[in-house]
């Protein structure tokens, strides 16, 4: 019997999140700004929210006119900090994301010219329109938040976060993501399309001229790197950790799978985990914390055997598989 089965998740835990109710009550005021433009889809606002405190990079995936891009601005407009948009064509030039170092006449020096990704959000739209030479080029800063031109690093501002849109790689101009790429990104979600009620709020916000300029900002750079902090803080019960190795481990052996999650797979949940259990008013990370949220942080993580792509085997069903298979430690509470 593994560890998992054995151990009960304790939230009898001395290690608590600073203040966690306060937490989620700015996390909930952050929720409802964007709510006002993004209708009717409180989970998948949830699921960003929870790639952003803990944070990670997030990739919205869906077809055109669904609100990729909406909610990647509604994100940056709600807070109080820095942010620009970077639209990614086939023109664009790895220098134009990173920046570029320039001889400066006057001064007779070389001056660094920052690129688009020095922001605290940065919206990288249709990310998979641009060449993997310049996709390339969000590697490093995505990784270890700087970049390095000419030899010399230079750091991004904090908190920093990328939030990338993409439509579906069987549309034409599109280049597919290399793994590396998508490796980097903490969840990939999907916002699907609104149901009848939702689309009717759309109109109407549209007939009352409501447009995302007018959101206003509800949380400061300062108090989001606060909350980033106290989600670092939850804890998380031996048994989780060797839950969250389990379900790692059993992506690895499917014969429909020829790669599967790495490490950085595993912390990426862990990492998911400890910031849903925050936003929910939480101390303490449980099963249903990394069970809610295996698939955002996993699926995109899974290479497929051809065969199996072939027969239509997808990578959220795979996860589905593993989550069935593999024993849940049991809740204790105290």
């Amino acid at each position: 019997m593994s560890r998992s089965q054995q151990q009960p998740v304790s939230s009898a835990i001395g290690k608590e999140a600073r203040d966690p109710g306060s937490l989620a009550g700015d996390a909930n005021r952050l929720a409802a700004n964007i709510a006002t433009v993004i209708k009717g889809k409180p989970e998948v606002i949830k699921l960003a929210l929870t790639c952003f405190f803990a944070e990670g990079h997030l990739l919205i995936e869906d077809v055109p006119g669904l609100g990729k891009t909406s909610l990647a601005r509604a994100l940056s407009a709600s807070i109080h900090g820095s942010w620009r948009r970077i639209q990614f064509t086939p023109d664009l030039l790895p220098s134009d994301v990173t920046g570029v170092t320039i001889f400066n006449q006057g001064s007779r020096t070389f001056e660094f010219h920052p690129g688009g990704v020095f922001a605290n959000i940065v919206v990288a739209d249709e990310i998979n329109r641009a060449s993997p030479k310049t996709q390339s080029a969000l590697l490093e800063v995505m990784e270890e938040r700087q970049v390095t031109v000419d030899s010399v690093p230079h750091p991004v501002p904090r908190p920093f976060i990328v939030v990338a849109t993409q439509n579906p790689i069987e549309m034409d101009g599109t280049y597919r993501l290399p793994e590396a790429q998508l490796d980097r990104f903490l969840m990939r979600v999907s916002v699907g399309y609104p149901d009848a009620d939702a689309e009717r709020a759309i109109l109407v916000n549209h007939l009352d001229g409501k447009v995302l300029t007018d959101l206003p900002p509800v949380l400061s750079t300062d108090r989001v790197s606060q909350m980033i902090t106290e989600t670092s803080r939850v804890h998380v019960a031996d048994a989780l950790h060797d839950y969250i190795i389990a379900i790692g481990a059993a992506t690895r052996v499917l014969p429909e799978i020829r790669l599967g999650v790495s490490p950085r797979g595993s912390i990426a949940l862990l990492r998911a985990a400890r910031a849903l259990a925050a936003l929910s008013g939480r101390s303490y990370a449980v099963p249903e914390d990394v069970k809610g949220l295996a698939e955002s942080v996993l699926s995109h993580r899974l290479i497929l055997q051809p065969e199996a792509e072939l027969r239509g085997v997808t990578p959220q069903s795979l996860i589905g598989r593993v989550l069935d298979a593999v024993p849940s430690p049991i809740p204790q509470t105290v």
